[in-house]
C-alpha cells in the first residue's frame, strides 16, 4: 500500500509534466479565437495593422487575420439619420428654430480611408454632418422671411439640401475622401418661431378669413342683385312682347275690318244710326241729317228687329 504522502507527490509530478501542455493549448485556443473575424452585414471592417489603416476594407462575412497584429474596426454601411437643431434669424429678423434630419451612408469602398482622415460613424456625424446642417440653415433661413419659410417650405428644403451637400463635398474634398458619404434625403421636421409671431400669424389668418367671408357675402349679394335684375328684364320684355302682340293684333284687326266695310257704306251709315242718341246737332245742314238718314229700308229694318 502507497503511502499516502507518496501519491501526493505522484499527482504533482504529474501536473507539473502537463502543465505546459495544457498552458499552450490554451494559447492555441486563444490565437485561434483571434485568427478568424466576422463582419456583420450592412458594415465593412477597417483593418487596423499594428494601428495602420489597410486600403482595403473587408466586406460581410468570416476574415482570417493575423492574431495580436491586426484590428478590424466595423463601419457601418447602412443609412443613417443625422437630427440637428438650428438656430438662426430669417430676413425680417424673426428667429427661427428649424430641426432638421440628414440621411446619409458610408462609402463602403471609401470606408478605410474615410475612417483614417475623420473618424468613427460619430465622429463623422459630429464633424462634417451637423456642422454642414447648421451652417446651411442659417444661410437658406436668412434668404427668406419667416412667412416664406412655412408656405415656400419644400424650396427652403431644396435649398438647404444643396447647401449641405456642397458644404459636406467640399470639407470632404479638403480631406481628399472625395465621395464618401452619400446624401439621401434632408427633412426638415419642424419650424419654431417667438410666441409674438405665431400670434401675429394668427391675427393675420383671422382677419383674412374675415375679408374673405366679406368678399363672398358681397359676392353672394352681387349674385342676388344680378339674378333680380335679370328676372326683373325678362319680365319687362314678356310684357312688352305682350303688349306688341295685342297691338299688333288690334291694327290687324282694324285693318281687316275696315277692308270688309270699305265697299259697303250702306253699313257705316247703320253702325253711325245705331250709336245716335236721337239729339240732333245745334248747328248742321239739313241736307247732312238727310243724307245719313238715307239708308235701305231692308237695314232699317234689320236694326229695328235687334232688341
Amino acid at each position: 500500500m502507497k503511502h499516502p504522502i507518496s501519491g501526493s507527490a505522484d499527482a504533482t509530478q504529474l501536473a507539473g509534466k502537463f502543465a505546459p501542455l495544457l498552458i499552450i493549448v490554451i494559447l492555441l485556443l486563444v490565437a485561434a479565437a483571434g485568427v478568424f473575424v466576422t463582419v456583420d452585414a450592412g458594415t465593412v471592417g477597417v483593418v487596423k495593422r499594428f494601428g495602420a489603416v489597410r486600403d482595403v476594407a473587408l466586406p460581410e462575412g468570416l476574415h482570417f487575420k493575423i492574431p495580436f497584429a491586426e484590428e478590424v474596426v466595423p463601419m457601418s454601411t447602412r443609412l443613417t439619420a443625422s437630427e440637428a437643431k438650428a438656430t438662426a434669424a430669417s430676413r425680417d429678423l424673426q428667429i427661427v428654430t428649424t430641426d432638421v434630419t440628414t440621411t446619409y451612408a458610408i462609402n463602403g469602398a471609401l470606408a478605410p480611408l474615410t475612417f483614417q482622415q475623420v473618424g468613427t460613424p460619430d465622429k463623422i456625424a459630429a464633424t462634417i454632418v451637423n456642422p454642414a446642417v447648421q451652417e446651411s440653415v442659417k444661410a437658406v433661413t436668412a434668404k427668406f422671411t419667416a412667412e416664406q419659410l412655412v408656405t415656400q417650405r419644400e424650396v427652403v428644403k431644396q435649398q438647404i439640401q444643396q447647401a449641405i451637400e456642397s458644404f459636406i463635398n467640399t470639407t470632404l474634398d479638403d480631406k481628399e475622401v472625395q465621395g464618401a458619404l452619400n446624401i439621401a434625403n434632408v427633412a426638415i421636421t419642424d419650424f419654431r418661431f417667438s410666441e409674438e409671431f405665431n400670434k401675429a400669424i394668427e391675427l393675420k389668418v383671422q382677419a383674412e378669413q374675415a375679408a374673405l367671408q366679406a368678399k363672398n357675402e358681397k359676392l353672394r349679394r352681387v349674385t342676388t342683385a344680378e339674378a333680380a335684375a335679370e328676372e326683373a328684364k325678362l319680365a319687362a320684355a314678356a310684357q312688352a312682347f305682350t303688349i306688341e302682340a295685342e297691338s299688333i293684333a288690334r291694327a290687324e284687326a282694324i285693318t281687316r275690318e275696315a277692308e270688309a266695310l270699305s265697299g259697303r257704306p250702306e253699313v257705316l251709315r247703320l253702325r253711325t244710326i245705331e250709336r245716335w242718341d236721337g239729339v240732333m246737332p245745334r248747328i248742321t245742314s239739313g241736307e247732312g241729317v238727310l243724307q245719313m238718314l238715307q239708308l235701305d229700308p231692308q237695314m232699317l229694318e234689320g236694326s229695328a228687329k235687334k232688341p
